[in-house]
């Protein structure tokens, strides 16, 4: 079973790796973004685990709702909304259980990656994080590791596209052979993830 200190874990983690690739990943935004998507999600997720290490919430659901909202308040552009829409609503699903299953966590990022996709208008094949994460749950069932696995193709696999969705698909054809950066973070929340379980 997952508690709490899980998924205290997991935002530690991906701050850490946040933290590690924010120059890629605000590389990988600069040929079809604002060149600014590293240096935003390093300052959400810094304030995320501030946030949490002051008020250390005690159940799985509560520490997400809260990593959602601090997320939302400290990054602009798109991606704050994204991720924290991610968080919170995975967060909100979990409910108030002290302790979640795996298989309770992945019903509960599905949930949260269906309200991204509402919320962005996006679906897989449109060169977004979608494309991370809809693979990533889906294997999640399989474990810890192979959403990582999945995650890790699922933002390889974004470099052929187009995008239609957000600020890439304003340059059409242009977007193509470039690595989508949402996609590529996403894969990083995964790995994190996995990381935070020891597999």
């Amino acid at each position: 079973m997952l508690d709490a200190d899980f998924f205290r874990r997991w935002m530690t983690a991906t701050t850490a790796s946040v933290d590690r690739e924010a120059e890629r990943l605000t590389a990988l935004d600069s040929p079809i973004g604002d060149a600014d998507h590293g240096s935003n999600l390093q300052r959400g997720f810094t304030a995320v685990a501030a946030t949490l290490e002051k008020e250390a919430p005690d159940t799985p659901g509560a520490v997400l709702t809260l990593a959602g909202r601090r997320l939302i308040s400290t990054v602009g552009g798109a991606s704050g909304p994204l991720y924290g829409t991610l968080l919170r609503r995975t967060g909100k699903a979990l409910g108030d259980a002290g302790e979640v299953s795996e298989e309770e966590l992945a019903e509960a990022l599905r949930a949260g990656v269906e309200a991204v996709m509402t919320l962005g208008g996006a679906a897989p094949g449109d060169k977004t994080m979608i494309d991370t994460l809809v693979p990533a749950v889906d294997a999640l069932g399989t474990g810890f590791a192979a959403a990582r696995t999945a995650a890790e193709q699922g933002a390889l696999s974004t470099t052929p596209l187009q995008a239609r969705k957000g600020r890439a698909s304003y340059l059409g054809e242009r977007s193509i052979g470039h690595q989508d950066p949402g996609a590529t973070s996403a894969a990083l929340l995964i790995a994190a993830l996995a990381e935070a379980s020891g597999e």
